[in-house]
């Protein structure tokens, strides 16, 4: 693949209660462990908050592209990723993804077919595809 843009950011300290921050700094803050992994949780964002938040806004972006193919307006439309984090079966931990897709004004049957194409073309959906269970609802 010929990557048509790069993104690095580089995590320091400890780790998920570390620092992040990106190579052109438009990122740059600490982290903190949620309390349910344990952590004190707070205002602080961690690494599944920042996931949710990639991949809604990516997953919207191709949403917005198969509906433009399709001659559909989605005006208003929103997608919100849940991402959890839990033991896997065979040591280790593991994500899941609950994406849920709203597009007010838009038959439920064609929001549904615009959510399975996005999944089709979604970087995220792609990259996750096969690795981590991710569940797809409309409003």
């Amino acid at each position: 693949m010929a990557a048509l843009y790069e993104a690095k950011a580089t995590a320091t300290g400890g780790g998920r209660g570390g620092h992040v921050a990106s190579e052109d700094k438009v990122l740059d803050f600490d982290l903190a462990v949620p309390e349910g992994l344990g952590g004190p949780g707070g205002d602080k964002p961690n690494p599944e908050l920042l996931f949710a938040a990639g991949y809604s806004a990516c997953f919207h972006g191709a949403l917005q592209v198969v509906a433009r193919q399709a001659k559909v307006r989605i005006d208003g439309s929103s997608v919100e990723a849940t991402v959890g984090i839990g033991k896997a079966d065979g040591g280790g931990f593991e994500l899941s993804v609950a994406l849920h897709v709203t597009i007010p004004e838009v038959d439920q049957a064609k929001v549904r077919e615009l959510v399975e194409e996005a999944h089709k073309v979604c970087p995220y959906s792609n990259a996750t595809r096969g690795n981590i269970d991710v569940q797809l609802s409309v409003a």
